[in-house]
């Protein structure tokens, strides 16, 4: 909820000196000899956070750690940081007058620092490590230094909330609960298998069997499964922030000769690199799905899983058999995946010549369900009403042909959180969940769904869950992230996701967007008046109202706080 009241403001000094600069954190700059340079929150905090250990080497873990703690980003974060800091000191990382990069070990100060009284980061590192975990979940204003806070709780009062929402919705308790149980159990890391040739359609079947993979194991309650990145030179996984450690890790490889297809799968433990089962499928191309009919099972039967016949039936099931209505489907959903009108349309052609291909192809409908969804939404057609209807008939037909796969359940949803029946949307995620734990898709719908209703607390464990189990994940999941952390007033978090959506996807006009409003509730004229001239160059004649109309959020205030936002900016 949005509150006029501010946190009390931490005591300490003004400013301090390290080496030739006075720094000066409640303002985020640098001075020395009539000269002053500006950084960012995040530089001054990785700043004091050094300068309370001086001469000491401090690990990059702990510095991400104690500086971005509960929010997923890469070591880049950090680093672009410190490149940051260091071209404001004026430092030179070859011969480090302030900085020094240790190799293997992380950073240390290594210019003098000299404080008359104790300052607010000087208890950042302490104070955290004594906190329990939940502790640091409850303040991340402190992990991410004291000091970097005060900008923000000066200028963006008007966004912060008084309050943590601790009712917790049975549904989501449920579901909370299941994750629990599950951190005992087996996590299964799956890397996108690789194309070993040039051939696009190579491509494409190496992309969907990696897809299908994931799904079919995704139907077992018994694993956590997640996607991680490809393969970068190492044969063990890691897990990503607050996810249980991964146990067993599959890759594979992809190879087309003219009309043969073979396909190598590695099972490994990732704890110790040792492979556990490998084997190499060559067949006929024609034969993609049988070899896709074996793998799941030969997977979970080296697993320490109970299967169920139900389970094993469901990831038995392949959602065509006709090999050319597959390869149009993926070629569907890549240009789907841009996100632009004419790929969109593209997609839409390619999703009907495969529905023409096989009538029975509910992922079909499903994805062609979906570019009438994304024409309402982006409002790519002057009957947006007519194209959310269209998208409901398709989402439904989807659904009828068959209702035990988690797309056709996520369509429904979608569309219904765009008709504002938040309530339905959310009863179909709860099923395709149940039928599918490591629905990543799910979790960061089902986020953004509580985000819309005015429940953002709510919202981002979920969204949190789902970036854990695809930690490359793309812009949308950042994006519903720092929506939610804008929406609960936290807006160094939010600007943080919303920055990993925009490094993804620049073009998103929604990332732009709440970014503005962060930037105006931030108080930092400059950044939001960037913001908003992106926003015009990418959608002319871009006006809030406008931009709401197909927006899913429903709640009045929430909306009301980006329409007085945006406004500021001629929106």
């Amino acid at each position: 909820m949005f509150v006029g009241t501010e946190p009390p403001a931490a005591p300490g000094v003004t400013r301090l000196r390290i080496g030739g600069w006075t720094v000066e954190p409640a303002l985020n700059q640098f001075s020395a000899e009539g000269k002053t340079v500006k950084v960012e929150p995040k530089a001054m905090a990785v700043l004091l956070y050094l300068a309370d250990r001086p001469g000491q080497v401090v690990s990059r873990e702990a510095l991400l750690s104690a500086i971005w703690s509960g929010v997923v980003v890469g070591d880049d974060a950090l680093t672009q940081v410190v490149v940051k800091l260091r071209k404001a000191l004026g430092d030179a990382p070859e011969e480090p007058a302030y900085i020094q990069t240790i190799s293997k070990g992380g950073y240390r100060l290594v210019a003098p620092v000299v404080r008359s009284a104790e300052h607010p980061a000087a208890r950042v590192g302490p104070a955290l490590e004594s906190l329990p975990a939940e502790g640091k979940r409850r303040a991340p204003w402190l992990a991410g230094a004291a000091v970097a806070a005060l900008l923000l709780v000066a200028a963006g009062a008007w966004w912060i909330k008084s309050e943590r929402v601790t009712s917790v919705p049975r549904e989501q308790a449920a579901m909370a609960g299941a994750q629990m149980s599950r951190t005992t159990q087996p996590t299964v890391a799956i890397r996108p298998f690789e194309a070993l040739g040039n051939d696009p359609q190579e491509v494409l079947l190496a992309r969907g069997i990696t897809a299908d993979l994931v799904t079919d194991l995704s139907k077992v309650f018994g694993l956590w499964v997640i996607r991680v990145a490809p393969m970068s030179g190492h044969t063990g996984g890691e897990a990503p922030p607050d996810a249980p450690p991964i146990r067993y890790l599959v890759s594979g490889t992809v190879q087309r000769f003219d009309e043969r297809l073979r396909v190598q799968v590695h099972l490994a433990d990732a704890r110790t690199g040792k492979q556990l089962w490998s084997e190499r499928f060559d067949r006929a191309l024609t034969g993609l799905f049988e070899i896709q009919d074996e793998i799941g099972p030969k997977i979970l039967r080296l697993l320490p899983v109970k299967v169920s016949e139900a389970e094993k039936r469901r990831v038995a099931q392949r959602y065509t058999r006709n090999l050319d209505a597959y390869e149009t489907f993926q070629l569907g959903q890549s240009a789907l995946h841009v996100r632009r009108k004419a790929e969109n349309e593209a997609a839409r052609e390619m999703f009907r010549r495969a529905i023409g291909l096989d009538a029975a192809f509910a992922r079909a409908y499903a994805g062609l369900a979906m570019t009438y969804a994304a024409d309402y939404r982006n409002q790519w057609t002057g009957d947006g009403a007519a194209a959310l209807d269209r998208a409901f008939e398709l989402a439904r037909t989807a659904y009828q042909i068959n209702p035990d796969i988690p797309e056709t359940y996520w369509v429904l949803a979608f569309v219904h959180a765009h008709r504002r029946q938040h309530d339905r949307a959310l009863q179909h995620l709860e099923t395709a969940l149940r039928l599918y734990p490591s629905f990543a898709d799910g979790y960061a719908l089902m986020g953004g769904i509580y985000t819309s209703i005015g429940r953002p607390a709510d919202g981002v464990p979920l969204l949190r869950t789902a970036i854990r189990l695809v930690p490359e994940s793309g812009y949308l999941y950042f994006m519903l992230l720092g929506r939610a952390y804008l929406f609960l007033g936290d807006l160094e978090q939010a600007r943080v996701n919303l920055e990993h959506a925009l490094s993804r996807n620049p073009e998103f006009i929604d990332a732009r967007v709440y970014m503005a409003a962060v930037q105006v509730a931030a108080g930092d004229k400059a950044a939001a008046a960037w913001e908003a001239e992106e926003i015009r160059a990418l959608q002319p004649g871009f006006t809030v109202h406008r931009w709401l109309e197909t927006n899913p959020t429903a709640d009045a205030t929430l909306r009301t706080k980006l329409i007085q936002a945006l406004g500021e900016l001629g929106f």
